[in-house]
């Protein structure tokens, strides 16, 4: 949750307004909407604030590599945001030339079919045949087929011919309406009042009009796919360039000296990976099913991973925490763990996934927990609840859960409850983050969702992480 107590303290990425706020709820009753893309004086102002914010933690810092992590900061949350943007709008834009070409060729063919049909017709029964009367004969015997009124008209007209059974119709009322009946449809069909041969020739003009429709429209198409082809390659090639950038740094982090620093080449290592694992289709806001199920690398986390995926040890509880119900027993699991995206069974339990993402509200910290919990491919449910809800539920679906923090794990925040010491989470809600490295002075490092912070998603150190709950797997 998001609802501030206190204003969050100043961090990469991230400069949250008091005036910010949002709920980390599940419930979602109105479709996303886009929000304007034009830069705000706010969003200016942020920007400006985080970018001198990340220049005072590397002070001191060697000009070289302190150049290096400020563009790697800004390959993650500007020119690759930015070309996963233009790459999706460029891509939406030739599904619809695509879409649009396509029902016009449709339309093409089925003119053709038309002809084909009239042509046959022509053939079978000559250019002047009357379709029209032919139809409202048709009509009207339908309409008194099987019933009173077909014998009563029989009789009556002692019609002998279809010729005289129309005529002789006429005069009566329900015969009129049969016979409007038939007309309407007639219109509908081909506009049967018209002759063959002036038929023939509107179809003929109407396949011409939409042929050249078409072929104009399958060039437009073209020319959209390969604009978006560009922007793809565009932002493969960026995303590229952020993860050469973020394995140079990883390699000389160690030459950083103090905590602000390391915290700074942190967040930004974690950023351009995240930034290099998503493509510009992957995630829809709000729907959460679009990620991928790869958690990518783990480089740069230090303290809480094992080797072994199964769930047997039991170790790793504390005071205040439980296990579930399943056969997951302790933190005996690796990250990135063994359950594809949207797995309902992983871990020996039922995980609650039913739906993907799709019930998480966008930007809210539910919608992140899902979506980082399944590129690091470990469980998740569709319906874990508010933020604050999120361990009673995964202890009634049977994951392991305690008071220990590892790398993964999904960290809830009761409502009302200090996130460490920062802000308050809400006090209807609660909160629900993501461990992304457990310090060795005993912190962690995590990534979270909420409407009220400047990015989606963001980071911060948390002290006291004992005090938290912790949903493993």
């Amino acid at each position: 949750m998001l609802k501030r107590s206190k204003t969050l303290q100043a961090g990469l990425g991230f400069i949250v307004s008091a005036a910010l706020a949002g709920a980390c709820g599940l419930a979602m009753t109105a479709a996303y909407v886009p929000e304007a893309k034009a830069v705000s004086v706010q969003e200016y102002q942020q920007k400006v604030a985080s970018h001198a914010d990340l220049k005072s933690k590397l002070a001191g810092v060697n000009s070289a590599l302190a150049n290096q992590i400020i563009e790697l900061d800004s390959l993650a949350n500007e020119q690759i945001p930015a070309a996963q943007e233009a790459a999706t709008k460029a891509q939406q834009a030739a599904q619809q030339a695509q879409d649009l070409a396509d029902a016009t060729t449709e339309r093409l063919n089925a003119a053709k079919k038309d002809k084909a049909d009239l042509e046959q017709k022509i053939k079978d029964t000559g250019i002047e045949y009357d379709d029209a009367k032919d139809s409202v004969a048709e009509s009207a015997r339908d309409s008194f087929h099987g019933s009173q009124a077909s014998t009563v008209m029989s009789v009556v007209t002692n019609a002998t011919t279809t010729d005289d059974f129309v005529n002789q119709m006429q005069s009566d009322a329900a015969a009129t309406r049969s016979a409007a009946n038939a007309a309407n449809e007639a219109a509908i069909s081909m506009n049967t009042s018209m002759n063959r041969k002036d038929r023939l020739a509107a179809i003929e003009d109407q396949i011409t009009q939409l042929k050249n429709q078409a072929d104009k429209q399958a060039a437009s198409a073209q020319a959209a796919a390969e604009d978006a082809a560009a922007k793809q390659a565009s932002l493969e090639a960026l995303q590229a360039k952020g993860t050469a950038a973020r394995e140079s740094l990883e390699s000389q982090k160690s030459s950083l000296t103090t905590q602000e620093a390391k915290e700074a080449a942190d967040i930004a290592s974690l950023q351009a990976q995240l930034a290099s694992q998503s493509t510009s289709n992957n995630y829809t806001p709000g729907s959460g099913g679009q990620q991928q199920s790869s958690g990518g690398s783990t480089g740069g986390y230090t303290g809480g991973g094992s080797t072994s995926t199964g769930g047997t040890s039991s170790g790793g509880s504390t005071s205040g925490g439980s296990t579930g119900g399943g056969t997951a027993n302790g933190m005996d699991y690796a990250v990135p763990g063994s359950c594809p995206e949207g797995s309902s069974f992983c871990y020996g339990h039922n995980t609650g996934n039913t739906v993907g993402g799709s019930a998480y509200p966008a930007r809210q910290c539910t919608l992140w927990a899902y979506i980082r919990r399944s590129q690091l491919s470990l469980p998740v449910g569709s319906y874990m609840g508010n933020g604050g809800q999120w361990a009673a539920t995964a202890r009634g679906l049977g994951y392991y859960v305690n008071n220990t923090p590892h790398v993964g794990a999904a960290m809830v925040f009761l409502p009302g409850q200090s996130v460490g010491g920062h802000w308050t989470a809400d006090w209807q809600y609660g909160h629900v983050a993501v461990v992304e490295r457990v310090n060795s002075d005993g912190s962690v490092f995590i990534s979270e969702g909420g409407t009220g912070f400047a990015t989606f998603p963001a980071w911060e150190t948390i002290s006291n992480a004992g005090a938290y709950q912790y949903v493993h797997y």
